[in-house]
Formats: structure tokens, sequence, C-alpha cells
């Protein structure tokens, strides 16, 4: 076991998580609509499958994205899993084009058991990033008392910062072999602004310029409910089914205006906003300890929640995720054999609207490494995903996330033999 002292590991934690508050990991102008970007609760491994999680059932990674897969954690051992992760993105628009690169610490989780039979997790997790600027170029006739017209130009400004985090903590309770059940406590905070600005201008002198900042502040709780059922068959063939389940859920919401033009005023709206009730269920299935096949399935039915106080405002939002793992030799001599070869791809819909029309589908495709490392169980896992969002006819986003995690596993909790 590595010499680690306990308090200094979570003082690190506390670090990280501090850290990891408002940071920001996207370009993308389509996170000026509803809360932003949406962030699947994935770890590191699970992305590099496509996002794929509901059914996974591991004693060597951490599963925030079904609480009934803490159960399965080793009754000696203590999981610490954080996650990095960097997006290059492109963005094309009738011919003219433009890039960007954001990075981030994007999650930090861990786990540990209180019984056999019981696990726990806890840490904190994205739910959405927003982060944009872009501007463009108008006129107006101005009036005149000559034959010749005359033109006001003006440049509108769009920009958009900040996003949603929360902190979890859950429980996973393991019932007669077979059966799992778990939950998650969710405090969600953060604000995301967006900003518009308008500058009058002629012959290169600026006249006039209005700001509107419209800011939308979070403060609630939420609940998520996982169950899986699992059996092994004839000694190679391990299938795990797995759901959740969330409740329609206020937000808590607070939404601020503030126009800076003349004259100057505030509006403030409260309690208008709200979480949809969202679904899942995904399926597992092992092959002698080698390779793996995931999928899974969500609904998040966000015509339902509340937007501004209305219902019907925001898209359904369904996804499909499927991916494969290859572990050549699990106890082979050579690392290569040992390594962990992983791929996957997604489907999903847009969750907010654009001119009142729903948007073309987004999709990633997925590719990814397990590294162990020789001295310990720790893992250190590699991905990239290649995704689309948008069209080119409207306005279309491809990039490349790559994400670093590392899963330290190490067992903290037994006594040295003297």
């Amino acid at each position: 076991m590595l010499n680690i002292n306990k308090p200094a590991v979570l003082v690190i934690v506390l670090f990280l998580v501090q850290f990891s508050v408002g940071q920001n990991n996207t370009n993308s102008p389509y996170t000026r609509y509803g809360y932003g970007e949406l962030v699947d609760v994935n770890s590191g491994e699970q992305r590099s499958m496509g996002g794929a999680a509901f059914g996974m059932r591991s004693s060597s990674s951490i599963n925030p994205a079904n609480p009934a897969s803490y159960s399965v954690v080793d009754s000696t051992t203590f999981m610490f899993d954080v996650g990095l992760t960097g997006l290059f993105s492109r963005f094309s628009d009738l011919g003219r084009t433009k890039s960007g690169f954001n990075s981030n610490l994007e999650y930090v989780t861990l786990q540990f058991p209180i019984t056999k039979w019981l696990g726990f997790s806890a840490g904190m997790l994205p739910y959405s990033f927003s982060g944009y600027d872009f501007f463009d170029v108008d006129s107006i006739k101005t009036p005149n008392h000559t034959s010749t017209p005359t033109y006001g130009y003006y440049t509108r400004d769009y920009s958009g910062r900040g996003g949603i985090s929360q902190v979890y903590s859950g429980v996973g309770l393991k019932l007669f072999n077979h059966i799992s059940l778990g939950v998650n406590a969710y405090y969600m905070f953060g604000e995301v602004t967006n900003s518009r600005a308008i500058n009058f201008s002629n012959a290169g002198y600026s006249s006039t310029k209005s700001v509107q900042d419209n800011a939308i502040s979070v403060s609630s709780f939420r609940f998520r409910y996982g169950m899986q059922l699992f059996h092994t068959f004839k000694e190679k063939h391990d299938v795990t089914l797995g759901l959740v389940y969330e409740d329609r859920a206020p937000l808590n919401g607070k939404f601020v205006q503030y126009n800076r033009a003349i004259p100057a005023d505030t509006v403030t709206y409260d309690d208008d906003f709200g979480l949809p009730v969202t679904y899942g269920i995904g399926l597992n299935y092992t092959f002698d300890k080698k390779l793996t096949f995931s999928a899974d399935y969500m609904m998040q039915r966000w015509t339902d929640a509340l937007f501004f106080g209305k219902t019907d405002s925001l898209n359904n939002r369904a996804k499909i995720a499927v991916g494969v793992e290859y572990i050549p030799n699990l106890r082979g001599n050579k690392y290569v054999e040992r390594m962990r070869y992983r791929a996957g791809l997604n489907l999903h819909d847009p969750y907010y609207k654009l001119a009142g029309s729903s948007p073309a589908k987004n999709f990633g495709i997925t590719f990814g490494v397990g590294l162990p490392l020789r001295t310990s169980n720790t893992m250190v896992n590699a991905s990239i995903e290649y995704g689309k969002v948008g069209e080119k006819s409207l306005f279309r986003e491809d990039y490349f996330k790559i994400t670093f995690n590392a899963t330290f596993n190490e067992n903290w909790f037994f006594k040295r033999k003297l």
C-alpha cells in the first residue's frame, strides 16, 4: 500500500473541488440557450465507450451515473478519481470558420465501503457549461434632408460565461447477491450569464451603447435513484441491467436582467425554473473478463420542465450510447496485454429550440485506452472524442474532446501485520 497520509489526501480533494468551481470548457455559441451545454455524468473510461454507463458495475472504477454500482466496491478499497478535459472546436458558418481551445479540471469523485454490502461515493461534477464570444455587424438607414441616404452602423456583441456545478453524495446497497439499489443526493449551484451589447457608430466614432446582462443563478437539491440486476452465467458470462430515475424538481433559480442603457433598470424573477423527469436503462455484458459490450438509452423530458415559468420552451433530450472494451489478458506478462482498449459512439437530441424548431441531432465517436500502473492498482485512462453539433446551413461545431483521468485504487482499510 502506498504510504499516503489520509488527511492530506482529503485536503487535496477539497482543493481540487474548489479549483474546479467556475471553470469553463466550451466556446460554443449554442451554450447561450437554456442552461448552457449539458454534461452527462460519465467517468473518463465511460466517455471512451461512448458514454454508456448505467449497466457498468466494476470494483476498480467509480460510476456516479448509477448509484447502485457503489455496492460492488471491495471491502478494503478506497478509490479516488480525478478527470481533466481539453476541447478543440472548429465553428463554420456559410464559408466562415473560427477555432478555439479550452481545458478544464472537470470532476473529482471518491468511493469507499461502509460494510461488505454498502458502498458510499461523493464528489463534484459539472451539470452545464456556458461560454462564447461572437459579434455581427449591421446598419440602419438614418433620416436626413438630402437626396443621398445615410446609414448608421452598429455592432451586436454576444458573450456568455459560467455554468452549473453539482456536489453529490450517495450510497449503493447490495441485496440477495443479484440486486443492488442506490441513491444520489445532489446540491446544485452556480450562475449562467448571457450578455448582449449594441454599439452604434458613424464614421468609426462610437455614439451610443446599450448593454443587457441576463443571469440565471441556482441553488437547489435533486435526487437520482438507481437499480442494477446482475448475474454470472456459466462462469464466463457476466450480465448487468441498470436502471436510473430522477423526478421533476424545482431548480430554485433566480433570473436577474440588468439593462445598462438610458434609462437603466433591473428585472428579477424567482422560482420559474425546473429540472426534467429523467430515466435511463443500460445493459452491460462481459465475456471471460476480457470483452465488454455496453449500451444505454436515456430520456430527459425537458418539455415538461419549467423554463422562465413556462413548459414546452425546451425539447425532450434522448440519448443512445454504445461502447466496447477489450482486455487481451488481465494477468498477462506483457504490458500491452493488460492495457484496456475502448471505443464507442453516441447520438443525442439538443434540448434547446432554434427559431421555435428542433435542431439536428448531435453525435460523437470515441476511442480510448486504460493504462494500468505497474506498482499499484491505479489506472490512468485517456480518451478522444470527435463530435458534431448543429449543421452547416445554420451553424456547425466540429470538436475533438480529450479526457485524461486517473483512478487511484488503494487498500486503506486493513491492518498491517508485523
